[in-house]
């Protein structure tokens, strides 16, 4: 078997293609379950170099029912890996060895979906500290000897850092969006 290469890549622009098809597939997969499937991740930040993995974001109102329709998944191609490491998540990754997609399912009003749209969005709005973010994770990638456990832990300062400031920008935006 093929060892799995961690790999960061300039920004293409077919991953929001990619991830609209998939979008699609999860959409008649799921049904109504799914209250949101939304791209996240570094691919979902036009111009960021990432990681050439789609993440999805996956709302849903029941965590029973996703469970329930876990063959469903299956039949698209994604490897079903339970909670993997946080509680309340459901996560499923799709390609083996060379990933294509990561789903991170969570229960609606979860503050998992508050972090990771902050997150995106932050970036999005913020290009510099995109590009700084870009330079860590090449660094990361770099010096990570394709270990995903240590390709995380070089990323996590620059997280640690940035999420906390990315809710509080999020949250100041939606104030000032509901004084409007």
């Amino acid at each position: 078997m093929k060892k799995r290469s961690i790999d960061v890549v300039a920004y293409d622009a077919a991953w929001p293609t990619k991830f609209n098809e998939e979008k699609l597939l999860l959409t008649t997969a799921l049904g109504e379950l799914a209250l949101s499937i939304e791209h996240i991740g570094s691919t979902a930040v036009k111009g960021l170099s990432a990681k050439p993995i789609i993440d999805i974001l996956l709302e849903v109102s029941c965590l029973d029912a996703l469970d329930e329709r876990n063959s469903h998944l299956e039949a698209l191609g994604y490897k079903v890996k339970g909670e993997n490491g946080i509680e309340g998540r459901r996560y499923f990754q799709k390609g083996g060895n060379d990933r294509s997609h990561h789903i991170h399912a969570f229960l609606s009003g979860d503050n998992n979906l508050t972090r990771h749209r902050a997150f995106r969005d932050y970036l999005i709005a913020h290009p510099a500290i995109s590009k700084q973010y870009a330079e860590v994770k090449k660094h990361a990638a770099k010096n990570c000897n394709n270990s995903s456990v240590l390709y995380m832990s070089l990323k996590n300062d620059f997280i640690q850092v940035h999420e906390p400031l990315a809710i509080a920008w999020q949250k100041n935006r939606q104030s000032k969006d509901i004084v409007k």
